[in-house]
Order: C-alpha cells, then sequence, then structure tokens
C-alpha cells in the first residue's frame, strides 16, 4: 500500500508539471497537449484512489471520464484547426485576405 502512496503523489507532481505547461505553453497547441497529459493523470490517480479504496467499480468513473478526454481534446484541436480559439472578431480574414 505504501508503494501505491508514493505512485499518487508523483502522479500529483506530474499533474502540477502539466498545469505549470499550460500556463507557460507557447502555443496552442503545447496547451492543448498539457491538459491532455492532465486528463490522462487524472484517470490514472482515480485508478490509484480506486485500489487504495478497495472500490473497484470506481473505474467505471475513470473509463468515462477518459472518453470525455479523449473527446475534449478532439473538440479543442477542431477548434484550433479552423482558428476559432484566437479570434476577436475585429478581422474575420486569414493570412492571406481572403474572408471565409
Amino acid at each position: 500500500m505504501n508503494l501505491f502512496v508514493v505512485a499518487a503523489i508523483a502522479i500529483l507532481i506530474s499533474m502540477a508539471l502539466a498545469v505549470a505547461r499550460t500556463i507557460a505553453g507557447p502555443t496552442i497547441f503545447d496547451r492543448i497537449l498539457a491538459v491532455n497529459m492532465f486528463g490522462t493523470k487524472s484517470v490514472l490517480l482515480i485508478a490509484v484512489f480506486s485500489f487504495l479504496s478497495g472500490r473497484p467499480d470506481v473505474l467505471d468513473i475513470a473509463l468515462l471520464y477518459s472518453l470525455l478526454n479523449w473527446l475534449g481534446v478532439l473538440a479543442a484541436l477542431r477548434m484550433a484547426e479552423r482558428k476559432e480559439f484566437y479570434s476577436t472578431g475585429a478581422d474575420d480574414s486569414d493570412s492571406n485576405g481572403k474572408s471565409p
């Protein structure tokens, strides 16, 4: 059981690093990758909690959360591809001067 507590602490540290990367990421893709990493580490933390508490039914919640994380990252990447994250609304033309 002691090893799982150490694993949980290591997961929490890596989650803190993912939050730091989300804040400091120079591009939107770095931030999306960091959010994805945070979601993955959350699933791992839920699985460790499930083992430590002796409740395997919590793993269903971890699976559901991993699906939501995957869908969220896909939606964020789709929005970044269409440049809807950082458009100001004042100028809707792209880099070559054509409007969509």
